[in-house]
């Protein structure tokens, strides 16, 4: 079949929004941004858009037949292979996807016993443009005409397909046990019950790790007509394409394998109508459980109760940042919208599905990975949805204390996915989360539900102890502690492993991480020891640097060194967009740079609890800010990688928010968009949403503290509506330029600060703001001009406390 050209049908009226005070902010929300394929070099955001509530557990969408694939859906002409339950949102990973379990797939025109089941024989194109999507509802439309559509709850969902008139009595759906994403199958089973109730369980791979899981699932059909049910399987796993078809023969079972199992299977149900509605559950727990969660969560089938409670959700969601739409850019307002959307996919709340233990906790799942959120979609969280955010830090906090060796309390968990630990990144990045939230809320974490001496313990017992395999959980302590940075080629004497490269960054996030541990000291009233020895801990980062490596006329940069003190030489450029030779920086045991996914060029930026430290280290003010510019003007930016998050708002510690407001203003415009290529790289979580939500509102997050770096939002006001304090914090930005809306502003354009007033108070800092005025409601008006030689001269202010804080020059006291 040739295949079809195909575009995506946005169901935003994006003019509309230019002329109409919409106050449906979910029609602002475009679904398909970053849902290009990542082949051949392609931004490849891995957006999931199909249908969700905010933090679901279940996320029911298409999936299709070409990789990379990591959330099931590329917008391409790819054909379709399923309408499966669950999917990772924006990850990296398996680029074969995560989840797509127990996909549904429709058929007509076909004798019940020859019908094409199997995974090839089956898939099927997209009509051109058939694709449209809004939160909470997805649909497309088959070639033959059939159309599918979903909705969802937290743990179930509704999925109907329409069969053209033309189509035969009989229609029939797959109910496939086998083909998750990754094609990891296991073990399982299948059984068609006689009133259609389709039962499965299946174990799969997970999609970042080593390990297995186990979900179940369950199907009902709404029709009393069934016609005939039965099951499929391939002859044999040797033979995976050759399926036999069973009619009456309603149940199949597969015993686990340590290997994967090629073997194709499932059922297949014929209907004598024509829309067909099933309605879906999952679980972890059992096949029991799926089918109370369905019929728990829609009792009474109502797809339209089902798509207006989740369009509800996400307008509570959405309208913590309100806005007048009327009054706003309509580009911006659907990158900052789909951004908030994206931001909170993810974590998946999993409560009450936790299958490893009992807690009155919560159980989120999809921490996919604290290297990637730390920096943005948790502080983001802080702002807007605290209590959802309490939730989500109990659940850390949960997992240290239920995942220890033998019964003894564990580490931070790093990188949850498919209920399992994946791989630690870079440092044990739950920590900053951890610090950040007591720092924010530790004084009222009672009335969140967050015990603080169970928190600061898992903060403590991941800076202190080593676990036997930190490359799934925790930080390599013994090396950490003994020698204050992290040597290159050097064996453990206690026996305690991991994937020994990454040292250079490493160390940088294990000195962030120690930074946590003192701001939560501070926060939660602990002993001045503590705060000492963390706070001291924290400026290890100094140690890998070597000041005899020069690039680009600059001297000094982060570096891995050995045990004796010498420094093992990475070229700066090494893992960069300019790399000339093509390290690799990633997880694996070939990276041999130290850095991961980063340059020492990039990574030698990264101290945001003293960036006052690496001004000196770099040769001070002039030169640091000269070497900003050159990290930018030379190529050595990566806009969709974590490390490079911060660096377009450094020039703030040079004193010179002006640089920053126009290098903030070229980084949005050259790398984002409303298209299907809308990201610069992976959404990684929502990391890149969260991102892309702070630059437009102004703002940056110094981690694991309350300051947030402030300049020239994209939006001409806001208001920020915090749902524990139950405030309403409202930016308004005094003489908005419309035209410094684009990638270089024109000359004399309004986008410098000139002063922030909070609440009629005049701020000391041009530069940062405090979390307490964000979030405690009033207004804090940013007065703009666009006298560049002014800007530059006033800098952050003349008040003492106008830079943003450095550790080392007394900050954060």
């Amino acid at each position: 079949m040739r295949p079809q050209v195909h575009t995506i049908a946005f169901v935003l009226a994006l003019s509309a929004a230019k002329t109409n005070a919409a106050t449906n902010l979910t029609s602002l929300v475009n679904l398909f941004i970053g849902t290009a394929s990542g082949a051949n070099g392609g931004s490849g955001g891995n957006s999931f858009p199909g249908a969700a509530v905010p933090h679901a557990m279940v996320k029911v969408g298409i999936d299709v037949s070409t990789a990379p694939r990591q959330a099931g859906y590329i917008a391409d002409n790819s054909s379709i292979t399923g309408i499966s339950l669950m999917h990772d949102e924006g990850t990296g990973g398996n680029t074969n996807g995560g989840y797509g379990i127990f996909p549904l797939f429709p058929l007509t025109n076909c004798a019940f016993a020859s019908c094409p089941v199997g995974l090839s024989a089956r898939q099927a194109l997209r009509a051109a443009g058939a694709d449209a999507a809004r939160p909470g509802y997805f649909t497309t439309k088959f070639v033959n005409g059939i159309q599918t559509e979903t909705t969802s709850t937290r743990r179930a969902g509704l999925i109907r397909f329409t069969y053209p008139s033309t189509a035969s009595p009989n229609n029939h759906v797959v109910v496939d046990l086998t083909n998750d994403l990754g094609r990891s199958f296991e073990g399982g089973s299948i059984t068609v019950l006689s009133s259609g109730r389709v039962k499965l369980s299946g174990t799969y791979l997970q999609s970042y790790g080593t390990d297995n899981y186990t979900v179940f699932g369950c199907y009902d059909f709404n029709a009393t007509n069934l016609q005939a049910t039965g099951t499929y399987r391939s002859v044999s796993s040797s033979s995976p394409t050759n399926i036999t078809i069973s009619p009456n023969v309603n149940s199949l079972s597969f015993p686990f394998t340590s290997s994967v199992n090629r073997i194709q299977a499932g059922a297949l149900l014929s209907f004598n109508k024509s829309t067909l509605l099933a309605r879906f559950g999952v679980s972890f727990k059992s096949t029991d459980q799926a089918c109370t969660n369905a019929e728990e969560e829609i009792p009474n089938w109502d797809w339209d109760a089902v798509e207006t409670a989740s369009r509800t959700k996400w307008e509570d969601v959405l309208n913590r940042v309100s806005t007048d739409p009327s009054k706003q850019d309509a580009n911006v307002l659907t990158l900052f919208y789909s951004s908030l959307y994206r931001a909170s996919l993810v974590p998946a709340n999993l409560t009450d599905e936790n299958p490893y233990w009992t807690s009155d906790y919560p159980f989120y799942d999809a921490l996919f990975c604290s290297w990637d959120t730390f920096r943005t979609v948790h502080p983001l969280l802080s702002i807007t949805s605290p209590r959802e955010w309490a939730e989500i830090v109990n659940a850390y906090v949960d997992g240290w204390r239920n995942t220890g060796e033998k019964n003894s309390l564990g580490f931070i968990p790093e990188c949850r996915a498919n209920t399992k630990a994946g791989y630690v990144q870079g440092g044990s990045d739950g920590m900053p989360i951890l610090g950040d939230f007591a720092v924010k809320y530790g004084a009222r974490a009672q009335e969140l539900g967050v015990p603080t001496n169970d928190l600061y313990q898992a903060l403590v017992d991941t800076a202190e102890n080593t676990p036997p395999d930190w490359y799934r959980v925790g930080r390599q302590n013994t090396a950490w502690k003994q020698f204050g940075f992290i040597p290159t080629a050097w064996v453990d004497p206690s026996g305690s492993t991991g994937l020994a490269t990454r040292e250079a960054s490493r160390a940088f996030e294990y000195a962030l991480g120690d930074f946590a541990v003192r701001q939560a000291g501070i926060a939660l009233k602990k002993s001045t020891s503590d705060i000492t020895k963390y706070a001291n801990r924290s400026m290890n980062f100094v140690n890998m640097w070597d000041p005899s490596v020069t690039s680009e006329g600059f001297s000094g940069f982060a570096q891995r060194r050995f045990i004796n003190g010498s420094f093992a030489f990475s070229p700066p450029n090494a893992c960069s967009p300019v790399d000339p030779v093509g390290h690799s920086c990633a997880r694996g045991d070939d990276n041999n740079v130290g850095f991961y996914e980063s340059s020492s060029w990039e990574m030698s930026f990264f101290a945001p609890h003293s960036m006052s430290t690496i001004i000196k280290l770099m040769g001070g003010t002039a030169t640091f800010l000269d070497r900003v510019n050159t990290y930018f003007t030379k190529g050595y930016f990566q806009a969709g990688n974590e490390p490079s998050f911060e660096i377009p708002w450094v020039y703030h510690y040079g004193n010179r928010p002006d640089l920053s407001a126009l290098r903030v203003r070229d980084v949005i415009y050259k790398n984002f968009n409303t298209k299907i290529n809308g990201l610069p790289g992976n959404d990684d979580s929502g990391a890149m949403a969260s991102l892309l939500a702070f630059h437009i509102m102004g703002l940056y997050p110094v981690a694991a503290s309350k300051q947030l770096l402030i300049g020239s939002p994209l939006l001409s006001s806001f208001t920020i509506n915090n749902n524990f304090f139950n405030t309403q914090t409202t930016f308004t930005v005094k003489n908005f330029d419309s035209t410094t809306l684009v990638a270089a502003p024109p000359v004399g354009s309004r986008i410098y600060v000139k002063s922030i007033t909070i609440n009629g108070n005049i701020s000391p800092s041009l530069c940062w703001v405090d979390f307490d005025d964000v979030v405690g409601g009033g207004e804090i008006v940013i007065e703009v001009y666009g006298d560049a030689t002014a800007a530059a001269s006033a800098g952050c202010g003349s008040a003492p406390n106008a830079l943003p804080d450095s550790l080392e020059t007394g900050g954060f006291s």
